[in-house]
């Protein structure tokens, strides 16, 4: 019989790693203190992005950041007590805004991106939720419609990697979207995309087709992680000690505190991200739709319209801040005016983000049988299936016949 691996972490990276691993005749082992896909995955925008394969540092972004620090409603903030942290990750992400590096990035990103919506239909044939992913567009809206300029950098690039884009102005905006403001002057409408509508419950349908077809689910904490001298990987957890051949670390941001004991320090910081998700919303949308200048995105979820966003550099374990919802629910109104705001449910998780934007994913070397799949940023939804195919391969000897230099940790 084949050995089982276990799987520490069971977000949608996770569960797309065990769902992977089943299909090549792997048996698993997930193990996570919440309940799965209820943690980072939850609460992202619902995008499934076959071309978010732009990464957060761009050239002229060092422009922008002082502006951005300084505004309390801006996306983008750092907590007082993580400036030590932040100054040496923020110093790699600037070095890595050149067009040369963005576009190789680009590459890389494209690598695991592009197959997204295709490998969900796939995982999730047979569970009765296939509506889970619905075909959709990317609206990148837009106040002031000089800046809908199709020959900016991130919109050429995937334009020369073949994706559909069209610019439109106010009057066809509004006829994609009926129920976006009317301040919002233009658009960039990417095509070919899918969102899900529940992310929360793909993560739980992903997760029981996993559990039905013989996965182990321990609802546990991994503290630690050591190596024995028979080469068996123990892991300490907050009820007892397990042993496994084969680990699969996709903890997300907790992944960087098992690795340092080992001697594995990761440039992973927690840039959390928060939601407001409208039960009642009384207005809809069609799409995804991001409001470019609040670096938000809005969508309609089958628990009501979810706006989100916001990248707040802080410790794992801090409070989320009360302010972001009036934030958040601030720029929901700006977007969407006829709104109904009322029982608005707030929410704040942790995305695991490297400098670069791209994941660690393979064999950490000099730890036989520990493989990364983490640091998955902003991008966690789309690259969660191709990083499980990436995975399985890996841990069951086939050659994925890609290079996976970008996404070794070995890069920093």
């Amino acid at each position: 019989m084949t050995e089982q691996v276990t799987i520490i972490g069971a977000g949608i990276v996770g569960i797309c790693c065990a769902l992977s691993l089943q299909e090549r005749g792997i048996p698993v082992r997930l193990i996570d203190r919440s309940d799965p896909g209820q943690e980072t995955s939850f609460g992202n925008a619902g995008v499934v992005s076959p071309w978010s394969i732009i990464p957060q540092a761009v050239p002229g972004i060092w422009k922008k950041l002082p502006q951005m620090l300084v505004n309390p409603k801006s996306a983008l903030s750092v907590r007082a007590s993580f400036w030590p942290k932040m100054i040496p990750w923020g110093l790699r992400f600037l070095g890595k805004s050149g067009e040369k590096t963005v576009r190789e990035v680009s590459d890389a990103m494209e690598l695991l991106c592009r197959p997204s919506i295709d490998l969900y239909r796939r995982h999730l044939q047979g569970t009765g939720h296939e509506a889970l992913i619905a075909d959709s567009y990317y609206i990148h809206a837009f106040r002031n419609p000089e800046q809908a300029n199709l020959d900016d950098l991130g919109y050429l690039i995937r334009q020369e990697k073949g994706g559909d884009l069209e610019r439109v102005d106010g009057a066809e905006l509004r006829r994609l979207e009926p129920a976006l403001s009317k301040d919002l002057k233009a658009a960039i409408v990417i095509k070919g995309q899918a969102r899900a509508t529940s992310p929360g419950l793909l993560g739980a349908v992903l997760a029981e087709k996993a559990r039905a077809r013989g996965a182990e689910l321990v609802r546990s904490e991994v503290t630690k992680l050591s190596h024995t001298e028979s080469g068996i990987w123990q892991l300490a957890t907050s009820h007892d000690t397990l042993f496994a051949r084969n680990i699969v670390l996709a903890a997300g941001v907790w992944s960087a505190d098992l690795l340092k004991p080992l001697g594995i320090p990761v440039p992973l910081v927690a840039e959390r991200g928060y939601h407001v998700e409208f039960p009642m919303p009384s207005a809809v949308l069609n799409n995804s739709v991001m409001d470019v200048d609040a670096k938000v995105v809005a969508s309609s979820m089958q628990g009501g319209l979810r706006v989100a966003g916001t990248a707040e550099f802080g410790s794992v374990d801090a409070p989320a801040d009360p302010r972001k919802e009036k934030i958040l629910t601030d720029q929901a109104k700006s977007l969407v005016p006829d709104l109904n705001t009322g029982e608005a449910q707030f929410w704040m998780g942790r995305r695991p983000s490297f400098p670069d934007s791209l994941p660690a994913i393979g064999p950490l070397i000099g730890k036989d049988g520990l493989f990364a799949a983490f640091g998955h940023s902003h991008y966690g939804l789309m690259m969660a299936p191709k990083t499980g195919e990436l995975v399985a391969d890996l841990v069951s000897g086939r050659s994925p016949n890609i290079n996976l230099d970008p996404f070794s940790l070995a890069r920093f």
